[in-house]
């Protein structure tokens, strides 16, 4: 009889896993999820200060069974899901639903987590044991409290305006609000014209710079002070009949931030912007491929 009981959420891992630690071990998956609020109304009591009626999942119901028999037998559980919010989540959950105490002497519960499965990572994270993070539950509990109020206040609004079988959350709900106001936003602006004013100069080494226009008699000008070409016209040609100087030179530094490294969405984004080169045509990607 191992013991010590190990419980990872994919059963992919658990044999790997027990391998590495050694027959003192055994390694069972709990298939992730294993509580649930159920899709029916009543399911967060809002009235007692929004406490969630968690019930077993169906389909967990038979892992859980198996998982209450080794728990019986062994001295030690190992809660190694996931070492994410939803991996603490459901380390927490495992516990409320095989009716073991995380302060209990038997079992004594742990909560490891590693990065990688490899023998040394996996002997690391045994070795250096900790407690749940009770901070990261109630996040992932806010998560799906919100998630169950939300759609069950929305989704039957859906149904009845739109279409039945539409469903509504926390986070495309929002989303569609913020585009509905940036429409109405871009429905209501008024276009207007304004024009500015640059011009290409050099100094006496030849070198060249782009000056543009600021002030009009000592007068700054403003966004939409130059309304209409004819005005424009106007100031170019007031421009044009005298010679231009620099009247002084301000040096100052700068800091610039370097950008953050590329993530896949900025990476796309970044190539989308960029022409390709003029070497690179259509003719030579259709030969590259041809000769790949």
């Amino acid at each position: 009889m191992a013991r010590s009981l190990v419980i990872v959420e994919s059963p992919a891992k658990s044999k790997t896993i027990e391998k590495f630690l050694g027959k003192d071990y055994k390694v069972l998956a709990s298939y992730g999820h294993v509580r649930a609020l159920p899709s029916k109304q009543g399911s967060v009591d809002v009235d007692a200060g929004f406490v969630p009626n968690y019930q077993i999942m169906p389909e967990s119901k038979k892992h859980i069974d198996l998982l209450k028999k080794e728990v019986a037998q062994c001295e030690e559980l190992l809660l190694a899901t996931d070492l994410d919010r939803e991996g603490e989540a459901i380390a927490w959950h495992l516990l409320e639903a095989l009716g073991v105490s995380e302060k209990g002497k038997k079992p004594v519960v742990k909560r490891v987590t590693f990065h990688e499965i490899t023998k040394p990572a996996i002997l690391e994270a045994v070795a250096k044991p900790h407690k749940i993070s009770h901070e990261l539950v109630d996040a992932q509990q806010a998560r799906v409290i919100l998630d169950y109020l939300v759609g069950f206040t929305l989704s039957p609004f859906l149904w009845k305006k739109i279409r039945y079988g539409l469903s509504a959350g926390r986070v495309q709900s929002v989303a569609l609000r913020l585009i509905c106001e940036r429409e109405k936003e871009i429905s209501a602006f008024n276009s207007r014209e304004y024009w500015s004013i640059e011009s290409q100069l050099a100094n006496s080494l030849g070198k060249g710079f782009e000056a543009k226009l600021q002030s009009v008699d000592g007068d700054k000008l403003t966004k939409y002070a130059i309304p209409d070409s004819d005005s424009a016209q106007a100031l170019v040609d007031a421009i044009s009949g005298h010679p231009l100087s620099v009247e002084s030179v301000v040096c100052k530094e700068k800091k610039r931030t370097p950008a953050a490294p590329f993530t896949t969405s900025t990476l796309q984004q970044e190539a989308s912007r960029k022409p390709l080169p003029k070497s690179f045509t259509k003719g030579s990607i259709l030969a590259t491929a041809q000769l790949a």
